[in-house]
């Protein structure tokens, strides 16, 4: 426990030119004594932590140090193989830094550990596309990756809808969501920042004029608040259900997950066969009708009439189908 935390203060203060002792306790989960005590075990241990005292004060490593890569465990090292996607990586246009990268790092592993990137890739494979679906590699995606590594601007044409428009963008960062590419950038100049799918472009190319990355941008953050409002912006309808148990268990996977979880959040109280009757956020009536086709027998629409209707004519059909099969 000690050890890996020694490590990690090594790593810290190699990757800063310097930090305080309260920055070094947050990091470490650990209390500012400790923070002392470590620092002297490690200068006992040779490794030349240096302590500033004072107000703008704090702890650094001396002369340049570096520690090596030697005392990597073999689960970290496994880790470390699995952080690409090889796939992605590809479509990028970077398989080759990215193999450059492994050999360097293979290279400085203890040699009980030179397996680990093919143990690594033996037990875990990501398959990012949907089933069902070819995917295809955007034409211009190594154009944009490349913009994005380098924080070049870009002067693209976009299509929206029948229309063509041309953006100055100043690409931030790439998203793989189900095989389909997607690029968060803004319009140079401070514009907000907005999510454009790669396969959309119909021209792009990466100028010579960088620009300074906004320091707040979190490509994960923003991902994931732009996936949850265009979720919501979709769910523009309401339909009241009544689920068996069994139905409130699959209706998650019946349809989308957010509507799922919103109507699951409050449900009325369950009657004495453990129905409930929710009020369920969908696209439109005809996906509505679409999704809970598949709840067969465990879900009953209440309201709208006209949807209730259309599932009374299902099963007035399916009966009928099933009588003349009787019949033969």
């Amino acid at each position: 426990m000690r050890a890996a935390r020694l490590i990690k203060m090594v790593l810290l203060l190699q990757s800063r030119p310097a930090m305080t002792a309260a920055e070094l306790a947050r990091e470490l989960e650990v209390s500012e004594r400790t923070v002392t005590r470590d620092a002297q075990a490690l200068s006992e241990a040779g490794v030349p932590v240096y302590a500033e005292r004072g107000r703008v004060g704090g702890y650094r490593l001396v002369g340049g140090y570096r520690t090596r890569l030697t005392g990597l465990a073999r689960s970290e090292a496994e880790a470390l193989f699995l952080s690409g996607v090889p796939g992605a990586l590809r479509e990028m246009g970077l398989e080759d830094a990215a193999s450059a990268a492994r050999l360097k790092v293979s290279a400085a592993l203890l040699p009980s550990l030179r397996d680990a990137p093919d143990t690594a890739a033996q037990r875990f494979h990501l398959d990012a596309p949907a089933w069902f679906r070819e995917p295809e590699t955007p034409a211009l995606l190594p154009v944009l990756a490349e913009a994005v590594w380098d924080d070049r601007r870009v002067g693209a044409v976009y299509r929206r809808g029948e229309t063509a428009v041309e953006r100055l963008l100043e690409p931030y960062g790439l998203v793989l969501k189900a095989g389909v590419w997607y690029l968060c950038a803004r319009v140079a100049g401070g514009g907000s920042f907005r999510t454009y799918r790669i396969d959309r472009f119909d021209g792009a190319d990466a100028l010579g004029e960088r620009f300074d990355r906004d320091p707040d941008f979190d490509l994960p953050g923003f991902w994931a608040e732009q996936a949850e409002r265009f979720a919501r912006s979709i769910l523009r309808a309401e339909v009241v259900v009544r689920l068996s148990p069994e139905g409130v268990r699959r209706l998650p996977h019946a349809v989308d997950p957010l509507g799922a979880r919103e109507a699951l959040r409050s449900p009325g109280e369950p009657d004495a066969g453990g129905w409930v009757t929710v009020t369920l956020p969908v696209e439109s009536e005809e996906v509505a009708h679409g999704q809970l086709t598949a709840l067969g027998a465990e879900a009953e629409v209440l309201a709208p009439e006209s949807l209730r209707e259309r599932f009374a004519a299902d099963a007035a059909r399916i009966a009928a189908l099933y009588r003349r099969t009787d019949d033969r």
